[in-house]
């Protein structure tokens, strides 16, 4: 049996555009006290905004003790909220807040997660794969994208009917899945007459 991937390290998580431009919201505060030099910021400064994981991000301020960034508009970072099925079925659906960023970790079980009629704040989601030996089902809304580039995957399969494009929400999975599969696609309905029966089996009124 192939070994199974271990936990996902924080530093590899995945960063935002606000959260590279509130460092270098920092660096700028960090040249005014006199702590860099314009070579030296110059430098950092384009690491930030080159910036893929938070452990890249976090390097350019390592050694700049005490200094922050007090911005009463700049992002509050959310800790990502874990999702685990071991030997077991998970799902959401229906009317379901969705954060900024989620971790899925499955073992030998069932992730299924309906992002159709759920609350999304966010213009981009972002979701941590650790999936080994089991399936993750992803249902995007009707208009969101889906980037799924970098997720590493070992005898398994994956099977996107959504695709890239500009559509929003934009979902970015990153992350890896060994022995399982991982599908996406859009929601299903029925119709009879001029009513639509949902895949979550919720029935609304067809438009003209």
């Amino acid at each position: 049996m192939s070994e199974q991937p271990g936990p996902v390290d924080p530093r590899e998580l995945r960063v935002s555009d606000a959260e590279r431009t509130h460092v270098v919201n920092v660096l700028q505060k960090a040249i005014g006290h006199g702590m860099l030099s314009l070579d030296e910021f110059t430098e950092r400064t384009d690491k930030a905004l080159a910036a893929k994981t938070r452990g890249e991000l976090n390097a350019v301020l390592v050694d700049l003790a005490g200094v922050t960034h007090t911005d009463a508009e700049a992002p509050v970072r959310e800790k990502p909220v874990e999702l685990r099925a071991s030997f077991a079925t998970l799902k959401r659906n229906g009317d379901w807040t969705v954060p900024r960023e989620l971790v899925i970790y499955n073992r030998l079980g069932s992730t299924d997660l309906d992002f159709s009629e759920a609350r999304i704040k966010h213009g981009e989601v972002r979701i941590q794969l650790n999936c080994g030996g089991g399936s993750v089902k992803l249902v995007l809304p009707e208009g969101a994208s889906v980037v799924h580039d970098e997720v590493r995957m070992t005898a398994g399969s994956i099977k996107d009917k959504v695709g890239s494009g500009g559509g929003r929400p934009r979902f970015v999975l990153t992350g890896s899945v060994t022995a399982g599969s991982l599908v996406i696609r859009r929601p299903s309905y029925l119709r009879i007459g001029n009513l639509l029966i949902h895949s979550s089996l919720r029935i609304t009124r067809a438009a003209d």
